[in-house]
């Protein structure tokens, strides 16, 4: 029976980090000005048959594949010409690919309502190009009563979330850009459907502390056709602050130290006869990690953009 329950848990990124996003995003550079809205649906497929036990490596022996598909509506909103805001609200579903006799079933359900207010502090003519610095702050809530303990079905983590997120990008006339972001997240509490549980000493409450985690962002792209074509490479990085590790034979738990790598690629046309009218599409793989899922992800989209 314990066997059973070796089985990793995928951190649901997505809901606000936008890390291969290709719509406006809190990490970006992108700026709507005022009272201009770009309005985003965007849906993505997560899998994977192996997760990280602490440092270790594993097969997902009981479960094999665990699937995850998300939608997500999103807008961006200029508030003014320097400051924006950023909504989303992901809707997510989870199972395993394989039958597994009954003993595990999916979940689904909207995950957090993220909400983000991204400002431009300078974008200044330097050299051939133009440097940007930008600063987010972003909050998310989650919006469901969904099972935050279930793993590796759970939708989410289930706590709220505070961002705070520098952006600084160097754009050459020529249209190549390098970016990098850094942000300090700081979760809170989730309840379990428990009394008791177990992180480096025995609780015996049913709230549970998310550890914080510092999320970082490196990227390089290039501008085509006259700005209606980007293409980016990406590196996101995840560290947690605390928290302990997946035990051998046990399930995850949002308490659990998560640390990841993932390097993607993505990239966005907008049409010029269709004023407004955008597609996306991105491809992302987890290279490293700590009590996650090793996941891959693909993910395609359509954006609008108007001015009221």
């Amino acid at each position: 029976m314990k066997n059973q329950h070796k089985i990793g848990f995928i951190l649901a990124l997505l809901s606000i980090l936008g890390s291969t996003l290709m719509a406006q995003t809190p990490s970006d550079a992108l700026m709507m000005k005022k009272k201009e809205i770009c309005i985003a649906a965007m849906y993505e497929h997560s899998w994977f048959d192996e997760y990280w036990e602490g440092t270790y490596l594993r097969h997902n022996e009981t479960i094999a594949t665990v699937d995850r598909h998300m939608v997500m509506p999103m807008a961006a909103i200029g508030i003014v010409d320097r400051l924006n805001l950023i909504v989303a609200a992901p809707y997510v579903k989870t199972a395993s690919r394989e039958p597994n006799g009954g003993k595990f079933e999916g979940a689904k359900g909207f995950q957090d309502l993220s909400l983000a207010l991204k400002g431009e502090i300078f974008n200044k003519e330097m050299g051939k190009g133009k440097l940007a610095l930008l600063g987010t702050v972003s909050y998310s809530t989650p919006i469901t009563n969904y099972l935050s303990d279930y793993r590796p079905y759970s939708i989410g983590f289930g706590a709220n979330e505070l961002g705070v997120r520098g952006i600084l990008q160097y754009q050459l006339n020529s249209g190549i850009y390098i970016r990098g972001a850094l942000a300090y997240l700081f979760r809170g509490q989730t309840k379990a459907e428990r009394d008791y549980y177990y992180n480096n000493g025995s609780y015996y409450t049913p709230w549970m502390d998310v550890p914080s985690a510092w999320n970082y962002n490196a990227v390089a792209g290039i501008w085509l056709f006259d700005s209606s074509w980007k293409i980016e490479a990406n590196y996101m990085g995840l560290v947690s602050t605390s928290g302990d590790d997946i035990r051998a034979y046990n399930a995850a738990q949002p308490t659990n130290k998560v640390d990841m790598g993932v390097l993607g690629v993505s990239s966005q046309y907008y049409f010029k006869k269709l004023k407004g009218l955008g597609l996306l599409a991105y491809y992302s793989d987890t290279l490293s990690g700590r009590n996650v899922g090793k996941s891959a992800q693909y993910g395609v989209g359509v954006t609008y953009q108007f001015k009221l």
